[in-house]
């Protein structure tokens, strides 16, 4: 058996962990604390905080220490916040690019609109929540401290499709989405449709008022349009697009791209999901929308044809990895958004630095592919001008940013 080592926290790593000399890798400890464990390996095994950090705080949520649904809870808000932006500012810092950053703008808890959670049969019946830290078990949250009341709600319905469709081998994989008209939900990892299942899964959305409820890729019931509101629009984004977390982190979001693209009459959206940018910013300029899923979009231009007063949005589907749009279409805007997946868009930016489009908002979830991105465009003749980082993620490693680019001359 290992011995008890007592080791020196030196910094925070990227995914949340303390990180000691060798490195070694210790769970929920802080710059400065001194721990003790058993050491297996990189990590370390059990640790027990011998010398407590000024930034450590006591965990609001009671599911915190068996729950691997947040990561950061036991940091205090102002560490977790500059810490966040210490991670921008190293990953542009490694490129050679410096910039202004803004304060950053935190989601409030019990926030989040949508998550996945898991779902499992037992012997006395179902349980639904998240996994444990690095672990195949999961941890029931009645009190959730991150999750919007809709989304406790729901974890119920989650337990009866397991109930119904699962089995005891494997978890399903529930998503539970607020909309404006109730609770939105995918089931994903359980067993084939049947007749029976079809049956019994529409009784479930009956029951429980679900807006809608899809297993797999097969939407079941829709009982109630499952509607998100984009600045002045309603839309009913397919079942599983993609959504900001929180309603707050898109207000800031969007409130950067509206900043950034004040001015512009045509400005073209890259990645643009389901509208959550696009149709805002068409109350003051023409759109062109640019989005690999054709659901994605057919939902945006429905949105779009029910609404009034907005200018035109055109829509095109196109992956924009493999078919990046090229220079001479960038040029046709005024202004670019681009808010792509965390493996940045390198292809997309450098036809992007050739265009010369004037400005461009940049929405990242990643800091590493963003600086390297962002010093494609640097290198092009673009300024960063400013950073904002919106932590819509509360208590994770997750960093979201908003970012504004200009030429230079």
């Amino acid at each position: 058996m290992s011995q008890t080592e007592r080791l020196r926290i030196e910094r925070l790593g990227h995914q949340g962990d303390g990180i000691a000399p060798g490195p070694v890798f210790v769970a929920r400890a802080l710059p400065g604390e001194e721990v003790e464990g058993r050491r297996d390996g990189d990590r370390l095994l059990e640790p027990k905080i011998v010398t407590p950090s000024s930034d450590r705080v006591a965990a609001p949520c009671p599911h915190y220490r068996g729950c691997g649904g947040c990561g950061l809870q036991h940091a205090s808000d102002d560490f977790v916040a500059a810490w966040k932006l210490g991670v921008v500012r190293q990953a542009l810092t490694a490129q050679g690019i410096e910039a202004e950053f803004r304060d950053v703008i935190t989601s409030p808890p019990m926030s989040r609109r949508r998550a996945t959670v898991a779902a499992r049969r037992t012997k006395k019946g179902a349980m639904a929540g998240f996994y444990g830290r690095a672990s195949g078990v999961i941890t029931e949250i009645p009190n959730c401290h991150l999750l919007r009341p809709a989304l406790i709600a729901g974890l119920p319905v989650a337990e009866e499709l397991a109930k119904l469709g699962g089995s005891r081998k494997g978890a399903l994989a529930v998503t539970l989405t607020e909309t404006e008209n109730g609770l939105d939900v995918l089931a994903r990892g359980g067993k084939a449709l049947d007749g029976r299942l079809r049956m019994d899964l529409a009784a479930l959305a009956e029951a429980h008022d679900l807006a809608r409820i899809a297993w797999e890729d097969e939407v079941i019931a829709t009982r109630h349009p499952p509607e998100q509101v984009f600045g002045p629009v309603r839309v009913s984004p397919p079942p599983g697009a993609f959504l900001q977390a929180t309603r707050e982190g898109e207000a800031a979001l969007l409130a950067a791209i509206e900043e950034i693209t004040d001015g512009a009459k045509r400005i073209a959206d890259l990645f643009c999901g389901s509208g959550t940018f696009s149709l805002p910013l068409a109350r003051r300029a023409t759109v062109h929308a640019v989005e690999a899923v054709p659901e994605m979009l057919s939902a945006l231009d429905r949105g779009w044809r029910h609404a009034q007063g907005l200018r035109q949005v055109t829509t095109e589907a196109r992956d924009l990895f493999r078919r990046p749009l090229r220079p001479d279409e960038l040029a046709a805007h005024d202004a670019i958004v681009i808010d792509p997946p965390r493996a940045g868009a390198q292809a997309q930016t450098e036809a992007l630095a050739e265009a010369q489009v004037p400005v461009i908002a940049a929405i990242s979830c990643n800091p590493v592919t963003f600086a390297r991105d962002a010093k494609l465009l640097t290198d092009a003749g673009y300024r960063l001008n400013w950073v904002q980082v919106v932590d819509q993620f509360r208590w994770s490693n997750h960093v979201e940013l908003a970012a504004r680019f200009s030429l230079s001359h």
